[in-house]
């Protein structure tokens, strides 16, 4: 057995069965730092700890609040640090505090020294401590971008085309393996934040990245000198999306098919010429996210088997509503794997197709080869369905189809851009479908948000100053107790991990029907839905404030106030368990 796992053994470090472990791992050529975390079935954090008792070497055990800066760390080679994972910290008496989670492997610090010339005192942190600080310092794809500025001829002659005023040789460095692999650095740690848009914005002295996670954007870390490497990493992006390279002048739109960790990704790229160069947004649809049922989708009880019942009506139009991003495919897929059986014939029309469903026909609109849906729902009908799913319905060519398919016998779903459950009605009917048939034919409409849930790692109760400042301004009525998130490692910082939905059902009732034929206002119509018993979005937010899962900001955040006041509505809001799904 190696002599150090030896030493380990008698400090009480490791006990026999992980010695033999890390030795196994350690003799197969696996360096005896990366063995010990691996396989000694320590936590890092208590490994790191017992380590520098044993050893005598310092340790950093708050690396969040110590992340050097980013002009600090760039005298240093970023390849190194990133390969050998050092952290240079801050300096201290004349040499440099340098993290390393490698006690037995010396020749990263040793090398450090060599190319710098300066003195390195190292000191024991965690690999995913020195990883994640090396990330926020430094920028995803660092060592990338610095081999491509050190391996770039400033001095070589570029030709200047009229539109490509950086003289950067575009085809070139597109296909440089560099680019490929600072591109696929970004893509994946998208993937890993769970976001679901990159985007890549230029302006004058800057490229801009940022992730929108959970709804809400956040800058990317990115190096500084990315700026220069904008219109390869734009043309990079153009030919995985099979993209016009040449054509800077127009917006174009593609797809990219990803495997990442065995997940399949679709992307949908947009490229829009802007003052500084080509924007390009990305939104990442995971194919391989699990189908959510009804009971996940945060719907309140009530809502949940109302909607449960419009699903087993055998001919009508279910709408959900709400802007880009608000979860309405989902709540579809939801309420069509409830009706999914042998009895039923689906057939839906999408674009994209997000989810694949087994035993339901799934078609993909293709504008370029003239599959539109209106064109592909005329179709669907000859098919012999009894669902139909139109994935939005963005005409009157697609919404009249839509309601004589409902009325010849066939359920359909599908999805609307407005802002609330009434406001659906009035845009159909300015769409140009006659008031009559809108109200013969709809059933049912749900709006829908979606909320950030408080990250279950770092919530924590508020204060009662806190409570009380809530309290002034959105009156008394909130709970007790409420809660907020701290921010960890977990949510990045936020406070919050993870979503759920805020939802406004409105059943088309009788009386909701005649205010249609008789073209009334949506506001009129909110008023008669809401004493029919519908709860607005605002209001439908403040339960889930109630059970603990979000915040009073997080509710106004996404939510409209359709009342008077703001202030929660008197019984909606009470005070519960303190405990509450905490």
């Amino acid at each position: 057995m190696n002599a150090a796992i030896s030493r380990l053994m008698k400090e009480g470090i490791l006990d026999e069965q992980a010695a033999l472990s890390v030795d196994a791992l350690y003799a197969s050529g696996t360096p005896l730092d990366e063995a010990l975390f691996l396989r000694s079935g320590i936590p890092e954090d208590r490994l790191v700890r017992a380590l520098s008792s044993a050893f005598g070497i310092g340790c950093e055990q708050d690396m969040e609040s110590h992340t050097p800066s980013r002009e600090f760390l760039s005298s240093f080679p970023a390849h190194l640090l990133l390969t050998k994972g050092l952290l240079p910290i801050r300096e201290e008496g004349g040499a440099v505090l340098v993290a390393t989670s490698r006690i037995f492997d010396t020749s990263g610090v040793d090398e450090l020294r060599l190319v710098t010339g300066r003195e390195f005192i190292p000191v024991l942190a965690t690999p995913s401590e020195i990883e994640r600080a090396l990330r926020k310092s430094l920028g995803v794809g660092a060592d990338t971008v610095q081999s491509l500025i050190s391996s770039r001829d400033d001095t070589a002659l570029t030709v200047l085309s009229g539109e490509d005023e950086e003289g950067i040789d575009i085809t070139a460095d597109a296909e440089d393996a560099s680019i490929i692999r600072f591109v696929n650095q970004v893509l994946k740690e998208a993937i890993d934040l769970r976001a679901t848009d990159v985007h890549f914005e230029p302006f004058e002295n800057e490229l801009r990245v940022r992730y929108r996670v959970d709804g809400v954007l956040q800058d990317a870390a990115v190096p500084a000198d990315i700026r220069r490497f904008q219109a390869a990493i734009v043309s990079r992006l153009k030919i995985l999306s099979s993209l016009d390279i040449a054509e800077k002048r127009l917006p174009q739109d593609g797809r990219i098919k990803l495997l990442v960790s065995s997940k399949e990704v679709d992307v949908r790229v947009s490229v829009i010429p802007m003052l500084h160069g080509e924007a390009v947004v990305l939104r990442l649809l995971n194919r391989s996210a699990a189908l959510l049922g009804l009971k996940e989708l945060g719907m309140s009880e009530n809502d949940r088997k109302m909607f449960s019942g419009i699903l087993e009506l055998p001919h009508g139009i279910i709408l959900v509503t709400g802007p880009t991003g608000s979860g309405k495919t989902t709540t579809l897929y939801a309420g069509l794997s409830q009706i999914n059986n042998a009895e039923r014939k689906i057939i839906t029309i999408e674009d994209p197709i997000e989810y694949h469903l087994r035993g339901i026909n799934q078609i993909q609109v293709s504008t370029k080869a003239g599959l539109t849906f209106a064109r592909g729902l005329r179709s669907i009908l000859r098919h012999d369905p009894d669902v139909v799913l139109v994935g939005e319905i963005r005409d009157y060519e697609t919404a009249e189809i839509s309601v004589q398919a409902s009325l010849t016998g066939h359920l359909v779903f599908s999805t609307l851009h407005t802002n609330d459950a009434p406001g659906a009605l009035t845009r159909l009917v300015d769409m140009g479908v006659e008031p009559y048939l809108v109200a013969s034919s709809l059933e049912a409409i749900l709006a829908q948000r979606l909320v950030r849930l408080i990250c279950p790692d770092c919530k924590e109760k508020m204060t009662e100053v806190e409570i009380s400042r809530l309290r002034k301004e959105y009156g008394d009525n909130l709970p007790d107790t409420l809660y907020k998130g701290k921010g960890c490692r977990q949510c990045h910082g936020t406070g919050y991990r993870g979503r759920t939905g805020v939802f406004e059902f409105m059943h088309v009732s009788e009386e909701i029907r005649n205010m249609i034929t008789e073209r009334e206002s949506s506001r009129h119509i909110r008023s008669i839905a809401a004493g029919q018993g519908m709860k607005s979005l605002r209001e439908d937010g403040w339960r889930i404030v109630r059970e603990g899962l979000t915040t009073v900001e997080e509710v106004i955040r996404v939510t409209k106030d359709e009342r008077e006041n703001g202030s929660p509505p008197a019984g909606e809001i009470e005070a519960g368990d303190p405990s509450a799904s905490s």
